[in-house]
C-alpha cells in the first residue's frame, strides 16, 4: 500500500514539475511576445491618424468648389475630444468597448466569449473588436475579410496602442466612424441628424447616435426609427450597467422625444458634379491615389474648373433644350494650349443619371471626324484646292466582296467638281469617302489614333463619315491638338494636390510633344473656318450658316449629324469646346430643332465665355503661304473674282494658275459667240468644263 502511494506521489511531483516548467516557458514566451509587440509598435512608429478634415476641391481661381462640408454627398469634420459631448464619449464606450481604458488594444475576455458564443451558434453571432481595433480597421484602405487583412489590423492596433494615448485613439475613432447617410465622424452626424454640434448633444441624442455605427443602414432613425429606438435603449442600458448614468436617467432619456433635423437631405454635389467625378478619376489614374485616400485623406485638390464658364455652359444648355425632352447633352471646354478643362457637363441631371457622357459614353461622331481625314489628305499631297466630283456613286471594298453607297445630306449633290475647302465646309460625303478610299482606309485610323482616339475604329469606307463610336473627351482632345499647332494636348483636371499636412504630392507639368506637322495642322484649322464662310456656298449652304450671324470672331470647327447623334466641336486659339446631343437609348433625332441644339449651345457658350477676352488671331507658322483664291475652282483669284477668299497652303503647294472665269474679256467673248438664253446655258456648261480642266 505504501509502495503504491509513493509511486503516485512521485508521478504527481513529475506532473507538477512539468506543468511548472511548461508554465514558466509559456510565461517567458508571453513576456517575450509582449516585449516584442511593444518593440514592434515603437520601432515601426505611429501610424497616421485618419482624416484631419474633408478633402477640399478648389477651382482654378482659388475659390472652393467642394469642401468644408461636402464631398460626394459625404460630410467629414475633425473635432478635438474636448469639443465632443461627454454623453457621446460615455455612450460610445458603453456600447462598443467598456474596458477601453483598461486593455492594451485587445479584450481577451471578450474574444474568448465571442468564440464560445459563435461555436454554440455555429455562426458568427458576436463581435469582440475593441475601439482601437475598429479604429485600426478604419485606417485601412480595404475592408475585406482575409487573414492577411486581420493580421495587418492587429499589427496596426499594436502600433496605435504603443504610440498614442487612449484619448487620442478615442478622438480618432469618433472622427472617422461612419454614422450613415454619408456622415463620417461625430460632428457630421450631429449636424446631419440633429443640426447640432457634437459638443451640444444631449444624452438621448448621444445614445441614438452611438447605436448607429453597428449597422448604419439598419439602425439609422431615418431608415427605421423603431429599430433605432430599440438600439438606443440598449445603449442607455449599457451606460446604466457601467455606472455612467442611473436607471432613472436611462429611462428618462429613452422616453424623451427626439427632434430630428428637418432638412435630412445631405448636401449634394451642386457645382459641376460630372467634373468632380472626372477629377476623382484623375486622382486615381494620374495621381495614383486609392479610393480611401481620396475619401479620407484630407487632401487639398486644386482643379482647373472655371466656375463662371461652368455656370454659363449649364445655363445655355438649360435655355436651349426643351425641358420636357428626354434628350441628353455633353459639353467640354478646354484650353488648347494647356489642356486645362474649364467646363464640363456630362448630362442634364446628375441626380437622375451620374453617367458621364463626356468621359464614358461612346457615340458616332459623324462628320466631326472629317478634319482628321483632311489632315491625312494634306499630308499625302492634297491641298485646299484639290478638286473631285460630288455625285452619287458606289464604292467597293474588302477585295470587291462588299459595296458602300454614301449619301449627302438631303441627297444634294454638286454633280460637278468641288474643292477640298468646299467639301469640308459643305460636309460633302462623296468627296470624303473618295479621299478616304484613295488614301487607303488604314491611313485615317493611324491619324485618329495619333490624335488620341482610344476607341476601336472599323476599317471601312464609312469611317470617313464618323460611323465608329468615340468618346467626346477624345474628340475635344484631338481638336485641341489641331488648334495647338499639332502639339499634343491632353485634358487636365488637376493643377496640384496637397496632403493634409500641406505637402505637395502632385503638380501638373506640361509636356511639349509635336505629333502633327505644324504647317499641315494650321492649314487644317484654317480649312475648318470654312463652315462659317458663306463664300464657300455651292450646291448647298455651308454647315455653320445657321449660327454664323451669332459669331463675332473667327472660329474653326466642324459639325456632325447621324440619325442618333448631333455634334459641334470648334475652337479659337483660347478655347476648344465640344457639344454632343442625343438620346441614351436607341432613339433617333427626328425633330429638326433637336438636331440644331448642339450648334446653338456651342455658339452661345463660346460667344458668352469669350465675350470679354481679347481677339487673338490664328497665327500662321513658318512653311505656310496665304493666297486669295476663287472658292469655286481653287485657282488664284483675279480682280473679277468677287468672292475671293484668303486660303492658306503649305509652302510650295499653293496654286500658280489664275482663275479666268471671271475676267471681263472671258465673259464678253462668250456673250458674242452665244447670245441669248441658249448661249447662257452653253456658258454654264463651258464654265464647268473649264473648271474641270
Amino acid at each position: 500500500m505504501e509502495l503504491i502511494t509513493q509511486e503516485n506521489l512521485e508521478k504527481t511531483r513529475k506532473w507538477l514539475r512539468a506543468i511548472f516548467f511548461i508554465g514558466m516557458i509559456l510565461f517567458i514566451l508571453l513576456v517575450i511576445s509582449i516585449i516584442g509587440f511593444v518593440a514592434y509598435g515603437k520601432l515601426t512608429g505611429p501610424p497616421p491618424l485618419a482624416v484631419p478634415q474633408t478633402t477640399i476641391y478648389y477651382a482654378y481661381d482659388g475659390e472652393t468648389i467642394i469642401g468644408k462640408s461636402v464631398q460626394n454627398g459625404e460630410n467629414r469634420y475633425w473635432m478635438p475630444l474636448s469639443e465632443i459631448s461627454e454623453n457621446v464619449i460615455n455612450a460610445t464606450i458603453a456600447i462598443e468597448d467598456r474596458k477601453f481604458y483598461d486593455h492594451f488594444g485587445f479584450d481577451i475576455k471578450r474574444i474568448f466569449g465571442a468564440v464560445i458564443a459563435d461555436l454554440k451558434a455555429m455562426a458568427k453571432v458576436q463581435g469582440a473588436s475593441t475601439i482601437t481595433q475598429q479604429y485600426a480597421r478604419n485606417l485601412f484602405l480595404e475592408h475585406d475579410k482575409t487573414w492577411k487583412r486581420k493580421i495587418e489590423e492587429a499589427l496596426y492596433t499594436i502600433r496605435l496602442e504603443t504610440n498614442y494615448s487612449k484619448d487620442e485613439i478615442l478622438e480618432g475613432y469618433l472622427n472617422t466612424i461612419y454614422y450613415g447617410h454619408g456622415a463620417y465622424g461625430i460632428e457630421a452626424a450631429a449636424n446631419y441628424y440633429f443640426n447640432k454640434h457634437a459638443s451640444e448633444l444631449d444624452l438621448h441624442e448621444a445614445a441614438m447616435l452611438a447605436g448607429i455605427p453597428k449597422a448604419p443602414s439598419y439602425y439609422s432613425p431615418f431608415a427605421n426609427e423603431q429599430k433605432a429606438k430599440t438600439r438606443q435603449k440598449i445603449v442607455l442600458q449599457s451606460m446604466a450597467q457601467s455606472g455612467m448614468i442611473t436607471e432613472a436617467e436611462a429611462n428618462e432619456a429613452f422616453e424623451k422625444p427626439i427632434e430630428y433635423n428637418n432638412d435630412k437631405k445631405m448636401a449634394t454635389k451642386k457645382i459641376a458634379p460630372y467634373f468632380q467625378d472626372a477629377v476623382k478619376t484623375a486622382l486615381r489614374d494620374i495621381v495614383k491615389l486609392d479610393e480611401r485616400t481620396i475619401e479620407l485623406g484630407g487632401l487639398r485638390v486644386y482643379t482647373t474648373l472655371d466656375p463662371e464658364a461652368q455656370e454659363k455652359a449649364e445655363t445655355h444648355i438649360k435655355n436651349i433644350i426643351n425641358p420636357e425632352s428626354e434628350i441628353e447633352v455633353a459639353l467640354m471646354a478646354m484650353e488648347p494650349h494647356t489642356g486645362k478643362v474649364r467646363a464640363l457637363v456630362g448630362g442634364r441631371d446628375y441626380e437622375k443619371s451620374p453617367f458621364n457622357r463626356v468621359t464614358q459614353a461612346e457615340r458616332m461622331p459623324g462628320s466631326t471626324f472629317k478634319p482628321f481625314l483632311y489632315y491625312t489628305a494634306l499630308a499625302h499631297g492634297f491641298t485646299p484646292s484639290t478638286v473631285m466630283r460630288s455625285e452619287p456613286m458606289t464604292f467597293t471594298y474588302d477585295e470587291g466582296r462588299a459595296v458602300y453607297r454614301p449619301d449627302n445630306f438631303n441627297n444634294y449633290y454638286a454633280n460637278d467638281f468641288i474643292t477640298m475647302a468646299q467639301a469640308l465646309a459643305l460636309s460633302d460625303n462623296i468627296y470624303a469617302v473618295k479621299t478616304h478610299m484613295f488614301l487607303g482606309i488604314e491611313k485615317l485610323i493611324e491619324t485618329a489614333k495619333l490624335l488620341g482616339i482610344t476607341s476601336e475604329l472599323d476599317a471601312v469606307p464609312s469611317l470617313a463619315l464618323g460611323t465608329s463610336t468615340v468618346k467626346m473627351i477624345d474628340m475635344v482632345k484631338a481638336y485641341g491638338t489641331i488648334a495647338n499647332g499639332g502639339v499634343r494636348v491632353n485634358p487636365v483636371f488637376i493643377e496640384k494636390v496637397e496632403n493634409h499636412k500641406g505637402e505637395v504630392i502632385y503638380e501638373y507639368k506640361s509636356e511639349h510633344e509635336q505629333i502633327l506637322d505644324p504647317a499641315l495642322a494650321f492649314v487644317t484649322a484654317h480649312l475648318m473656318t470654312g463652315m462659317f464662310d458663306t463664300k464657300l456656298n455651292s450646291y448647298t449652304s455651308v454647315t455653320g450658316q445657321s449660327i454664323a450671324n451669332k459669331l463675332t470672331r473667327l472660329y474653326a470647327g466642324k459639325s456632325g449629324t447621324t440619325t442618333t447623334d448631333s455634334w459641334m466641336i470648334g475652337f479659337t486659339p483660347q478655347l476648344v469646346t465640344g457639344v454632343w446631343i442625343g438620346y441614351d437609348r436607341d432613339k433617333t433625332l427626328d425633330i429638326v430643332a433637336e438636331r440644331a441644339y448642339a450648334k446653338r449651345i456651342w455658339a452661345d457658350f463660346m460667344e458668352d465665355v469669350l465675350q470679354n477676352k481679347p481677339f487673338i488671331p490664328f497665327k500662321a507658322p513658318k512653311g505656310t503661304v496665304p493666297v486669295y483664291i476663287d472658292p469655286t475652282n481653287g485657282l488664284l483669284a483675279t480682280s473679277g473674282c468677287k468672292n475671293a477668299r484668303l486660303t492658306y497652303y503649305v509652302e510650295g503647294t499653293e496654286p500658280t494658275e489664275y482663275c479666268t472665269v471671271h475676267l471681263p474679256n472671258h465673259a464678253d467673248e462668250h456673250k458674242e459667240e452665244k447670245p441669248g438664253n441658249e448661249e447662257n446655258a452653253d456658258k454654264t456648261w463651258f464654265d464647268k468644263l473649264f473648271n474641270w480642266w
